[in-house]
C-alpha cells in the first residue's frame, strides 16, 4: 500500500472520528484488527456497539467511498466485529454497522454517516 493512501485513509479517519464525535458517539477503538480483518473504528452510540467502516475517496472518479462496501467486506466486518465482541464479552450489547463516506474536494470534505448501512444478515 502506498504511503499516499495510507495517508488519505488515516486523514479519512479523523474526520470520520471527529463527525461521530460530534454526534455524541464514544470512539472505543482505532484499526481493530484480527485474523479475519480490520475494523476502521468502534464506538458507543448509547449502549450500542458501532462498528464503523470509513471509505475516503479524493474526487468522484471510483464513485462514491459507500459504494466500495462489497458484500465480501461486508461479511469481513460482521466476522472480525464477532471476534471483537468475543474478545470484550460485549456479546450480550446490541450492535450495528455504519458507514462513513468521505469526499475530499475542492470545497472541502464532505463527511456523510450512514447509520445501520448494513446488518449481520447482510440481505
Amino acid at each position: 500500500m502506498t504511503r499516499a493512501r495510507v495517508t488519505l485513509g488515516e486523514i479519512g479517519e479523523n474526520l470520520a472520528c471527529a463527525e461521530l464525535e460530534r454526534r455524541g458517539y464514544a470512539i472505543v477503538a482505532r484499526r481493530y484488527r484480527c485474523r479475519g480483518g480490520e475494523i476502521d473504528i468502534i464506538a458507543l452510540d448509547g449502549p450500542t456497539v458501532v462498528f464503523v467502516e470509513v471509505k475516503t475517496r479524493a474526487g468522484a472518479d471510483y464513485g462514491s467511498g459507500a459504494d466500495a462496501v462489497t458484500w465480501t467486506k461486508r461479511r469481513r466486518l460482521v466476522a472480525t466485529a464477532h471476534d471483537f465482541l468475543l474478545r470484550q464479552r460485549l456479546v450480550e450489547r446490541p450492535c450495528r454497522f455504519d458507514v462513513v463516506a468521505i469526499a475530499l474536494g475542492e470545497q472541502g470534505p464532505s463527511v456523510e454517516v450512514y447509520a445501520n448501512a448494513f446488518d449481520a444478515g447482510m440481505r
